[in-house]
């Protein structure tokens, strides 16, 4: 998929680039798989701002996405749709039932394709099933934490991991920032790599545009005063924060780890960090 330029009209114009719609085939949703989305300006269920720089921007639909697709079901892909809630696209399915479903869309998936969900289904991209199944060296997304609950890792534009290895009741993935985890062979996963594949190369271009996704502007903290940011006040002009980054309300924010994952650590066998350490 190429990325779409525009001519320098203007100086936001200059460089602004967009995604390519052409592998979209419809552009109007099924409205039984869709439902209102609230914006909720990053408040949590108390009022209170739980992630800065949120708010406004253009009103969407949310697409109920089927991350688990119950083993047994055989279903043809109809239409490839634009989500405006994740950066992949999503492919609407007839399974043999005659129900809709939406699921991720893949780079090889089109009109008229036919994907499989079980153990015993043929090793094909797009096709869905067990770790155990999955053959040793194979690219996948959309894999399980817990069997059962859904896909949960590996879901976002472009990407896949790669099944290294099974051990016992345990399977080797590496993730795409090089972790090398643990899952239970029982867990399902997709076959192929995510759709979409060009997405991190847009670039924004303008702050109309990005006002537009819902994101508000950023201040730096050295431009405050000191009772706003630590890093702010000061006379005599410009200067540096005189002190390693942090928050406004004073937590470290480089080198400072804040991951306490106990229930999930144990499964890491080789971590991001040391994956990128040795590049």
């Amino acid at each position: 998929m190429p990325i779409k330029a525009y001519n320098p009209t203007t100086p936001a114009r200059r460089g602004m680039t967009s995604q390519d719609l052409s592998d979209i085939t419809t552009r109007k949703p099924l409205k039984s798989l869709v439902k209102s989305k609230k914006q909720n300006a990053g408040r949590n269920n108390q009022g209170r701002i739980t992630v800065r720089h949120r708010g406004g921007g253009v009103k969407r639909h949310y697409r109920l996405v089927n991350h688990r697709m119950a083993p047994g079901t055989v279903a043809t892909v109809e239409e490839i749709e634009y989500d405006p809630n994740r950066s992949a696209r999503v492919a609407r399915v007839k399974d043999q039932h005659g129900l809709y479903h939406y699921v991720l869309a893949d780079t090889s998936m089109e009109k008229g394709k036919e994907i499989s969900s079980g153990e015993n289904v043929a090793i094909e991209s797009s096709n869905r099933m067990p770790l155990s199944q999955i053959p040793v060296g194979t690219q996948i997304y959309a894999i399980e934490i817990n069997a059962g609950k859904g896909a949960q890792m590996v879901r976002s534009a472009g990407t896949k991991a790669q099944l290294m290895a099974k051990e016992g009741d345990y399977a080797l993935v590496r993730m795409p920032s090089g972790e090398v985890r643990r899952f239970r062979v029982e867990c399902q996963a997709s076959i192929g790599v995510v759709g979409n594949v060009q997405h991190q190369n847009i670039k924004i271009g303008s702050a109309g545009r990005k006002r537009r996704k819902g994101i508000r502007p950023t201040v730096r903290g050295v431009v405050m005063n000191a009772a706003d940011h630590p890093h702010g006040g000061g006379d005599g002009g410009r200067h540096g924060a005189g002190k390693a980054p942090r928050t406004p309300w004073g937590q470290l924010t480089l080198g400072y780890r804040t991951r306490s994952r106990k229930s999930t650590n144990k499964l890491i066998a080789r971590s991001r960090h040391e994956a990128k350490r040795k590049r």
